[in-house]
């Protein structure tokens, strides 16, 4: 099996083995799988962390109010009412204004914790120090422990607004947020080894040849948008002669005979 260290940018994610038969259109789906999935796990441990602290999403038309500005606009939180975290809950407000503040108690926030670092570990960075490969497997693993823990927390589930929720449903919608710039769509993948495109045309055997025990790092990028990594080159900057022409102050002379 071939190892793949699986980079974005400069920056180590995990280890994942492949034979060298293995398509490359069905590995770089693969890889970007992993990768997208790892994206998940660590939205969901972030917002649990709120969870345990603060208790479930107000509504969106509540977000960011003050209590006076609440009871002014007579809004009612339903979905806090009905999600009460089991063995009830501890007042904990939430100063930016997205959670209630409703908490679960001392032991329930300890499963939710305990069971964030244990998913954590799976999906960490370190499994690549460790020489530990990730498989969609144990991913899929880490996304069902963090589930269980909500469900034993909150057995009446959580608000359909609650990002917790939708990451679980697959409705979660990152359009204009940071979390959704690191997202890579499956289709639009690209693998890239030793400064050359791993085209998904071909085998990974193409590139690497027929040693099972080559290890290899891959960075994982989007797929340029058309034009987009050449546009630039008709830019007056990228004019060698006009950047000479404007430094020695004959940017836009015409030159005709005497």
């Amino acid at each position: 099996m071939v190892l793949l260290h699986v980079k974005r940018g400069d920056e180590s994610q995990f280890l994942l083995q492949a034979p060298g038969s293995s398509e490359l259109e069905e590995l770089t789906a693969q890889v970007a799988r992993v990768y997208n999935a790892r994206l998940k796990a660590q939205r969901l441990c972030s917002e649990m962390e709120e969870l345990a602290e603060h208790g479930v999403f107000l509504p969106p038309n509540m977000q960011g109010l003050t209590d006076e500005q609440i009871e002014e606009l007579k809004l009612k939180d339903e979905w806090g009412e009905k999600c009460i975290p089991s063995g009830g809950s501890v007042f904990k407000k939430d100063d930016i204004g997205r959670r209630n503040g409703q908490a679960p108690n001392e032991k329930m926030k300890q499963v939710i914790k305990k069971t964030i670092e244990e998913a954590k570990a799976i999906i960490s960075k370190k499994q690549v120090e460790a020489n530990v490969c990730v498989t969609m497997e144990m991913v899929n693993d880490a996304l069902d422990q963090l589930r269980g823990a909500v469900m034993i927390v909150y057995p009446m589930g959580l608000p359909p607004y609650d990002p917790i929720r939708m990451e679980f449903e697959n409705k979660e919608d990152l359009s204009g947020t940071q979390a959704g710039l690191h997202v890579i769509k499956e289709s639009e993948a690209q693998l890239w080894w030793a400064a050359k495109e791993l085209r998904r045309t071909k085998k990974l055997s193409d590139y690497v040849g027929k040693n099972e025990k080559t290890k290899i790092i891959v960075k994982i990028q989007q797929k340029l948008e058309e034009n987009d990594d050449d546009s630039c080159l008709n830019s007056p900057w990228a004019d060698n002669t006009a950047l000479k022409r404007h430094f020695h102050g004959v940017k836009d002379i015409k030159w005709r005979p005497r």
